[in-house]
């Protein structure tokens, strides 16, 4: 989880990209948001919120108050 003080980008040791401040709703403090190069990507933002999405369809997000709402992608092979 990359440091919540100050703007940075880079890559971590996995080689996923991550932004922060980054979260969807802040445009400061300790949000930060990961795309990976596995296609899936990942927010966490100042509220408490956080999202995360496979890449291929399927997400979580966990609200503020700790409810898990998951969804599941639908492609068929």
């Amino acid at each position: 989880m990359p440091n919540g003080s100050g703007s940075s980008s880079g890559y971590n040791s996995q080689g996923n990209h991550y932004n922060t401040p980054g979260g969807t709703n802040s445009a400061g403090g300790s949000s930060y948001h990961y795309s990976n190069s596995n296609g899936s990507y990942y927010y966490a933002n100042d509220n408490g919120s956080t999202y995360y999405s496979s890449g291929s369809g399927s997400s979580t997000y966990t609200s503020p108050s700790g409810s898990v709402r998951q969804s599941s992608g639908t492609s068929k092979k």
